[in-house]
């Protein structure tokens, strides 16, 4: 006898699967820190790198468990919950919910990280995303998501997925913070003129984007409502299957308008496309859609793409040459502005029959844009007033890598390591310089070479094939013949006159300088101008810290 068949409850279905999509598109928005990580270590100094890259990972780390233990619960006093931290206890389905809002928080939260970029103490920053992800940002979430009063201001202000909640939250913040840490060494001359700092890397800055990029999907499509509901006993996609669809085409035209708006404008500037502005248009397009991608026609998703693109290069030049505010990451022109944009001008670009209105939007812009001032404000005050909010200028200088962790993100000056010490043997084997014939008349000679840095590693496996025993490798800029450039950032303009170098010192007592100088000769020609120059000094004499032998012994 066959038996009978199983029946499957609709309910658990549609649960299941609903909590497949949500930790799904949840995992996605997670990895745009990956994102983040990657486009602000490009945009700051090699020197400061490992920070950024710290400061992101502790965003997270930090925040995410404070969001936990208090701030969502604060988000929900706020909204009018009657059981603010039910969720702590409440089963799967709560943890789910909780850990799909934090990780919107914790986007937030690491957006101001770029704005103060390379001079703020990394103890400022953590303190500060603690208290964003406990107060400020649960506050802006109480006000709107969680049922607080900017819902009853005519229809309700509208915020889809973040576009001002959280990511103006964050340009907003971030740009209220580098207004009050101040600028970094040398931005600004006395005469208030810019002086462009160009970050270490487009390539992870484009590298970045991308990734931020790809993980919108979840960000913009992963809000657009549970898979499944369940009518009249049976499953039915309900308005994700009126959703999705427009949220993933808006998001995308958005996003490409972005790019094309910036690109435009940053033309129109300065006669070049600049890399970075494209992608920074990339991004300043998601968040321009990101609060009405839900409701807004296709052709209002490009205007309004392109129109956030568009300001950014304005934005930019205003923040930075009007108000004298040193945003390291463009973080107000890509999320704060931007932002604000999407919002306002949701009302213009809405479908038939959706309910949104330009005064409920402008008012929900104040409300939020109010807050995260005046809490940013007092935030970044008192630590500054304390003495805690940025670096000295020592350790400015010095950069924040060194200062404030103790790494060097990039330790190694060339390509793979070569053996460059006593590797000329004879029938006993190896042994050091100084220990024969003394060809240099006699005297111990010094050879020094400037050279190109990409040419190092050619260098050092020259002078092992000629014996040299022993170089210094020192980081330096300098010129001579090689012609200055011009370089641009972020569509400025800045000349490059000092060239970077690397400059090998080797001393030798029985291994011929001539010979020496005609290995790096040969190994560091690339036949144009600025292939460097060597010389040869005579050492007046040498002595070995370990033994105290001096003389060409001693080398």
């Amino acid at each position: 006898m066959l038996g009978a068949p199983m029946q499957v409850d609709p309910g658990s279905v549609a649960s299941g699967v609903n909590h497949v999509w949500v930790l799904t598109v949840t995992f996605l928005i997670f990895f745009m820190h990956a994102g983040f990580a990657m486009l602000e270590a490009g945009q700051v100094r090699s020197k400061n790198v490992a920070n950024q890259l710290t400061k992101n990972m502790l965003t997270w780390s930090v925040g995410v468990l404070v969001f936990f233990l208090v701030g969502a619960g604060v988000s929900s006093v706020v909204g009018g919950a009657a059981d603010p931290f039910g969720y702590v206890s409440g089963g799967s389905d709560s943890w789910i919910g909780w850990l799909f809002g934090a990780v919107f928080a914790m986007t937030a939260a690491t957006i101001v990280s770029g704005a103060i970029a390379g001079r703020a103490k990394l103890r400022a920053y953590v303190s500060y995303t603690v208290l964003l992800a406990a107060v400020i940002y649960p506050v802006v979430v109480g006000f709107t998501w969680a049922g607080g009063f900017l819902n009853d201001v005519g229809p309700g202000f509208q915020d889809f997925a973040g576009g001002v909640i959280v990511h103006a939250m964050g340009g907003i913040a971030g740009l209220t913070a580098a207004w009050i840490i101040g600028p970094r060494m040398d931005r600004y001359d006395d005469d208030g003129s810019v002086n462009v700092i160009p970050g270490h890397s487009i390539t992870f800055a484009v590298l970045g984007t991308l990734i931020l990029c790809f993980g919108w999907y979840g960000f913009n499509v992963g809000t657009a409502a549970s898979v499944f509901v369940v009518e009249n006993g049976e499953l039915a996609l309900g308005a994700f299957a009126d959703t999705v669809g427009r949220v993933a085409l808006t998001t995308t035209l958005g996003m490409a308008a972005g790019a094309i708006g910036a690109g435009t404008v940053s033309l129109v500037k300065t006669e070049k496309v600049d890399t970075l502005y494209v992608a920074n248009g990339m991004l300043a397009g998601l968040v321009g859609i990101t609060s009405n991608t839900n409701a807004i026609t296709w052709v209002g998703a490009l205007v309004v793409g392109l129109l956030a693109g568009g300001q950014l290069p304005v934005v930019f030049e205003f923040v930075e040459k009007r108000l004298k505010i040193d945003d390291v990451c463009a973080v107000f022109p890509v999320h704060g502005s931007a932002g604000v944009l999407g919002a306002l001008a949701f009302p213009f670009f809405a479908i038939p029959g959706y309910e949104v209105s330009l005064l409920s939007q402008a008012i929900g812009v104040g409300v939020i844009a109010l807050w995260t001032v005046s809490a940013t404000g007092l935030v970044f005050g008192v630590l500054k007033l304390l003495g805690q909010a940025r670096v000295s200028t020592e350790h400015e200088r010095e950069g924040l890598d060194i200062a404030e962790h103790g790494v060097d993100t990039y330790p190694e000056f060339g390509g793979p390591d070569v053996d460059a010490g006593a590797v000329r043997t004879d029938g006993s084997g190896v042994r050091t310089d100084g220990a024969g014939d003394l060809p240099n008349a006699g005297k111990i000679k010094m050879v020094t070479a400037v050279v190109r840095p990409d040419r190092l590693s050619n260098v050092k496996t020259a002078l092992a094939q000629v014996g040299a025993p022993s170089l210094t490798v020192t980081n330096v800029s300098g010129r001579g013949s090689q012609p200055a450039k011009t370089g641009q950032w972020r569509g400025e303009e800045y000349t490059v006159d000092l060239h970077q170098k690397v400059k090998v010192e080797c001393v030798v007592a029985d291994v011929p300088a001539d010979e020496v100088v005609e290995a790096i000769r040969d190994a560091a020609d690339t036949g144009e101008p600025g292939d460097g120059k060597i010389f040869v000094m005579p050492v007046e004499d040498a002595c070995q810290v370990r033994t105290g032998v001096r003389g060409p012994d001693a080398v």
